[in-house]
């Protein structure tokens, strides 16, 4: 074996401890976030379940990545910079413009049609205001789990196209819980995996791909009324949407993301990241160290 293949079996054999330290970190502090929660008198389950989740994998995280790796928190993706207010605005419209771009699909087709619905002004904007909110945490938690740091110390390892490989395909396995789950909507879960770890990979930065995950549900649930991943845990005001063509083109009662209209918009979601003007990691990301830029140059993707 030569010295750069014992080089890079010692760099993979240290990155499977560190992701386990990470993972038995990630455990520990769930279950001591879930124990705070449960003292409390009154909380509401679905907020704190996602504040415990994203707590406790941003903790286990950054434990890592500054006792072991030697890195400041920051490099896990959360910097706080100028630039993260930029990525924060260009990822939420990148993601809203792409499932607008898949209803657009759909009326154009007449595959689906709006309908009055009850409610006033008031609701309709006290509903845009919260559920944005509610949709940031639940992608943060997401974010954090699937492209934070054992997906960056995989990347390490194995190089980027088969942690993206291997991490989109736990994301959507995920999703299998949910209401109507099936092939199609496995491949398009996939597929929204592979974009987000790019949106990371791109810009080295988790507020981007927090951005457009939220961007993502956010529209597609609260603008536009169409259930998110299966679920319809969001009532619109004013107005619903009807799906009236076939499943396999509108995602049926999963929604967009089980349909070939939602599949169209993600292949073009990964091409804009792979080839589009889209941001790319700061200078002041780089200085920080981030671990995947031990193994890419900062030009990747």
């Amino acid at each position: 074996m030569s010295r750069r293949e014992e080089a890079a079996e010692g760099r993979r054999l240290g990155v499977v401890w560190r992701i386990l330290l990470w993972l038995v970190l990630l455990l520990l502090f769930y279950l001591a976030g879930q124990y705070a929660v449960s003292l409390l008198p009154r909380t509401p389950l679905g907020w704190a379940a996602y504040l415990v989740l994203s707590a406790g994998g941003l903790m286990a995280g950054w434990a890592v990545l500054v006792r072991v790796d030697g890195r400041p928190p920051g490099a896990l993706g959360f910097a706080l910079s100028r630039e993260a207010i930029t990525e924060t605005v260009v990822g939420t419209a990148f993601g809203g413009a792409l499932i607008a771009l898949a209803v657009l699909l759909l009326l154009l087709t007449g595959s689906a049609i709006f309908v009055v619905d009850s409610g006033s002004a008031l609701d309709y904007a006290s509903s845009l205001g919260w559920t944005l909110l509610y949709f940031w945490l639940a992608a943060a938690y997401e974010e954090i789990w699937f492209r934070g740091y054992g997906f960056q110390a995989l990347v390490e390892g194995v190089g980027p196209w088969p942690a993206v490989i291997a991490s989109s395909a736990l994301f959507s396995l995920l999703h299998a819980a949910n209401p109507n789950f099936g092939v199609a909507a496995f491949v398009n879960i996939f597929l929204a995996g592979v974009l987000l770890a790019l949106a990371y990979l791109r810009t080295r930065s988790l507020w981007f791909a927090t951005a457009v995950h939220a961007g993502w549900n956010w529209a597609m649930a609260s603008l536009f009324a169409f259930p998110v991943s299966g679920l319809t845990m969001i009532d619109t005001p004013l107005y619903d949407a009807v799906e009236v063509g076939r499943d396999w083109w509108t995602g049926g009662a999963f929604g967009p993301e089980a349909g070939v209209a939602g599949t169209l918009v993600l292949i073009v979601g990964v091409w804009l990241l792979i080839r589009g003007p889209l941001p790319r990691e700061s200078a002041h990301v780089r200085a920080l160290g981030p671990i995947v830029d031990r193994r890419l140059p900062a030009s990747w993707p």
